[in-house]
């Protein structure tokens, strides 16, 4: 199938080195002509002119003007190489440029390039395939319901009997990873009490504490959030002014209950870039809060978005304290005594006897049922004729 544009291709570059050409192409010159498979327009000629309209007119016929060498067509290079000729060089060297271009314009050059052209489409037209057989589509089967390649999964193997379901292979599955996670918990968990650091109270030059998320493995948007907080009153070389300064600067991330300022940053991508980038937050705050050119004293401190929660606080009187449960168990022991000594005398009320009682006595005042009176010899035939 390459055959044929590498003859063209050959051909191309035989006639393109038949005479050295020096300058570059001038484009008002040349006439351009794409190469296609399409046939020729006949040119007019003198019959034509009558006007019967019986010919083939086609576009309106190209015709070249006369060569006339032009010096600002070379390129910086030609140019050199022209100044440098002797004036017989260059009369040499325009009659070559003028050979060129009535060669590279001659009707018979096109005419042997389309015929290339042509017989290169014929011959690409007779080797490619005429009819195409469409592909023979695989009917999916149920194993392959699904994928993403259903066609490339072909049909379904014949079962033999020698495999689960897929509900039971899952249940497998999730076997198989609990004995996994199992398996970390015995032999690899241990291990890290090897890297287990006692606990240190923070001290006094780390006042800021950060906040982070983890999801234990899992992807989560929220797992790269990072929380700041810390204290102004924590904070080290800053007066009071300062103080008030910074606490208006971060304006209603301040809480004045617990002096305590909260921001947080999930910007970027991981937990450090945004861990540092709260930090920078406070060196700037810091700097700011340290500048002596405005204190801003005319801004008055606004803590309106602050809503303080209502704290109630527990009564006294009803605290157990020591007295309080010696009291409520002499109490205790004061009344089971009493009990006793009503159980004793009979006094005690038992409710179950005084139930028993008031039922007793009610079942005898009731009054007896009268009997019902039978009924007549032909009123359960006439109930059977009505049913019916």
């Amino acid at each position: 199938m390459a055959t044929p544009f590498h003859r063209f291709g050959f051909a191309v570059l035989r006639h393109s080195n038949r005479i050295q050409c020096r300058r570059k192409q001038n484009i008002g010159l040349f006439t351009h002509r794409s190469l296609h498979s399409s046939p020729f327009y006949r040119a007019p000629t003198h019959d034509d002119d009558d006007g019967d309209g019986d010919g083939d007119e086609g576009p309106p016929k190209v015709t070249n003007g006369p060569y006339t060498f032009n010096y600002d067509s070379l390129s910086s290079e030609a140019r050199h190489h022209y100044d440098l000729l002797s004036p017989e060089e260059k009369v040499e060297f325009q009659k070559d440029d003028q050979a060129a271009y009535e060669h590279f314009n001659s009707p018979a050059l096109e005419s042997e390039l389309q015929g290339l052209v042509s017989q290169a489409v014929y011959d690409i037209n007779q080797k490619a395939p005429r009819d195409r057989a469409p592909p023979e589509k695989i009917v999916p089967g149920l194993m392959a319901m699904g994928e993403v390649d259903e066609q490339g999964s072909g049909e379904d193997d014949e079962f033999d009997g020698d495999d689960i379901t897929s509900i039971a292979h899952g249940e497998l599955e999730q076997h198989r990873e609990i004995r996994d996670y199992a398996r970390i918990a015995a032999w690899e968990m241990p291990m890290l009490s090897k890297l287990a650091k006692p606990f240190e109270l923070p001290s006094r030059d780390k006042p800021l504490r950060f906040r982070y998320t983890t999801y234990m493995g899992e992807t989560h948007p929220a797992a790269k959030k990072v929380v700041l907080e810390f204290c102004t009153r924590d904070l080290p070389d800053l007066t009071e002014a300062q103080r008030i300064k910074l606490v208006k600067l971060v304006g209603v991330r301040y809480n004045p209950d617990a002096d305590l300022v909260k921001m947080s940053c999930e910007m970027f991508e991981t937990q450090a870039q945004n861990k540092r980038y709260l930090g920078d937050l406070v060196d700037t705050l810091m700097a700011e809060a340290k500048d002596p050119t405005d204190m801003f004293e005319d801004v008055p401190l606004d803590l309106r978005h602050h809503k303080p929660k209502p704290t109630f606080e527990f009564p006294e009187m009803w605290k157990l304290t020591e007295h309080r449960k010696a009291q409520l168990e002499a109490n205790w022991r004061q009344q089971a005594l009493r009990e006793r000594e009503r159980e004793e005398t009979g006094t005690l009320i038992d409710g179950t006897k005084v139930v028993e009682q008031v039922l007793e006595a009610m079942s005898m005042q009731a009054p007896a049922k009268p009997a019902m009176p039978p009924p007549p010899p032909g009123a359960r035939s006439r109930r059977k004729q009505l049913q019916l």
